[in-house]
């Protein structure tokens, strides 16, 4: 257990960075419309920014976060938020969707430090790692969740861009506060860069319980960014035709199923694996299946966005879980190989989320994260029977 006099600051300092910084990948999402309109371009084409967002955040997590195991975490997390601060107020600038879209590539890249900041709330207490990962992970849920909620209503009162200048001022406040609270942690891997990337892929052929937790977490994170991104586009048409503003509200529905999932971290703690699992991908394909039988019930939706945030965030607190108790070292290495599958899921998921909006509107959408959820449930199954 890491000790120091700032360390009780550490992990709610550590959820809110790790929040501020995510953010940045999903801003774009719930103002897609809104970013077309002012562009002037086909929502098909903007669509591709948020699945940009989503791919270079999995690039910056194969090429970036190995170094939080060979590199002085706080420097490093410091000096790519500063990266990711000077891309923002680039967004903030730009009228072109070229140029638009490689920013968002480049600042899926640069909140990397979210998930460097994850595996260090795993060190701080081992008999208490579940609970402390759940805490930074609902940090960042909300973050995530949040993030489409104040996008919405920023887009609204200011114009889009004005969510842009806004990221970067919560970024330079968490630059501040991790430069201030955030411990430091002795570096574990003395080999070459190329070394450290290597030893990475080698934790996948070593370790099944990561190759598992990695194949279940890109199917559901898949579903999660295929849900959100076709729900903005879902609300936005008939009968809903809601505003960017409302739209972002149902954020603060899927905030509360965030900051019931870390309960599933504490059963984690206890061992409870793949009940957690069993019954976290059961809420993820209830929920989907109310939806079709209900697909124009907002009562409906509300209850379906709360308890399908439940399955996916809590299968990843539980994922997490396990794969940081596989190698004290190597932690940022084996939230490499997690975060970059978990995040090739999300831009799968986007792209053929889109796909299916455009072939056959909500309807299609859904049918397509039940059978990615059908998948999920056979993994837990065969992950629980030690045949995969």
């Amino acid at each position: 257990m890491l000790i120091n006099d700032k360390t009780k600051y550490a992990i709610p300092i550590m959820a809110f960075s790790a929040g501020t910084i995510v953010a940045n990948v999903y801003y774009s999402q719930p103002i897609l419309q809104n970013i077309a309109g002012a562009l002037n371009k086909p929502e098909s084409a903007v669509g591709k920014i948020a699945m940009l967002a989503q791919m270079g955040y999995g690039v910056g997590m194969f090429f970036l976060l190995p170094l939080g195991d060979k590199m002085n975490r706080k420097r490093l997390i410091i000096a790519i938020c500063l990266l990711l601060v000077a891309t923002l107020v680039l967004i903030a600038n730009t009228t072109h969707l070229e140029t638009l879209m490689v920013l968002s590539f480049f600042a899926g890249i640069f909140s990397t430090p979210a998930q460097i900041i994850l595996p260090m709330a795993a060190s701080l207490n081992k008999e208490n790692r579940g609970k402390n990962v759940g805490i930074v992970f609902s940090g960042i849920l909300c973050g995530i969740l949040g993030s489409r909620l104040i996008s919405g209503w920023l887009t609204d009162i200011w114009g889009w861009q004005s969510v842009f200048w806004f990221s970067a001022s919560l970024v330079l406040l968490s630059i501040f506060l991790l430069s201030s609270f955030l411990p430091e942690v002795p570096v574990k891997f003395k080999g070459s860069y190329l070394n450290l990337l290597r030893s990475t892929l080698q934790l996948v052929k070593q370790y099944k319980t990561l190759r598992q937790a990695a194949l279940l977490g890109a199917f559901s994170f898949g579903i999660f960014c295929s849900f959100w991104t076709t729900l903005t586009f879902h609300l936005s048409g008939a009968p809903f035709k809601y505003p960017s503003s409302a739209i972002g509200l149902f954020g603060i529905i899927a905030i509360g199923g965030a900051l019931v999932a870390p309960y599933f971290g504490k059963l984690a703690d206890k061992g409870q694996v793949f009940k957690n699992l069993a019954l976290t991908i059961g809420l993820i394909i209830a929920s989907i299946i109310a939806m079709l039988l209900f697909p124009e019930s907002v009562g409906v939706l509300i209850v379906a966005i709360f308890f399908l945030d439940i399955g996916v965030q809590a299968t990843q607190i539980t994922n997490f879980t396990r794969i940081y108790a596989l190698d004290e070292e190597a932690h940022s290495r084996l939230n490499t190989i997690y975060m970059t599958a978990y995040f090739i899921g999300a831009g799968i998921g986007t792209f053929f989320g889109l796909i299916s909006w455009t072939l056959g509107g909500w309807h299609f959408a859904l049918l397509q994260m039940l059978l990615w959820s059908g998948i999920a449930a056979i993994i837990v199954w065969l992950s629980s029977k030690n045949k995969l």
